[in-house]
């Protein structure tokens, strides 16, 4: 199943696709982009699993649990109201995104330099039907 698949069997159709889309985006293309979710992970002590999404191997598993550790709390609440959840489904539809998010922006396992936000979005915008 690819990215777009994953996505769509996930969460559905409709605004609540795209909403995710978008907080996904805007966790990854934050000021710092990918450099600075590789800081907060490396901080947390999850650099490990964020290297292995950009690395050529396999993708390590993330938790809710980690997740909301790198975050924060109120972080993960504020962005699951936006897209009408609770913060146990928004973690756990997380942990099962932003790795394959995060894999795809980065081939070849290099981080991609410049505007991070337009290469998300041109990458997926299969999403919202805009192939």
């Amino acid at each position: 199943m690819d990215l777009m698949d994953s996505l769509k069997s996930a969460i559905g159709g409709g605004n609540k696709q795209n909403d995710l889309m978008s907080i996904i985006m805007s966790l990854i293309g934050g000021q710092g982009g990918i450099n600075n979710l590789i800081s907060q992970f490396a901080a947390k002590g999850l650099g490990d699993v964020i290297n292995s999404w950009i690395g050529t191997g396999k993708n390590l598993p993330i938790s809710g649990d980690q997740l909301q550790s790198v975050f924060g709390k109120d972080k993960i609440s504020q962005l699951a109201g936006k897209v009408g959840m609770d913060n146990n489904a928004f973690t756990s539809q997380l942990s099962n995104l932003l790795p394959q998010v995060i894999d795809k922006l980065t081939p070849g396992g290099k981080v991609p330099e410049g505007d991070i936000m337009s290469k998300g979005m041109d990458l997926l915008g299969g999403l919202l039907g805009n192939k």
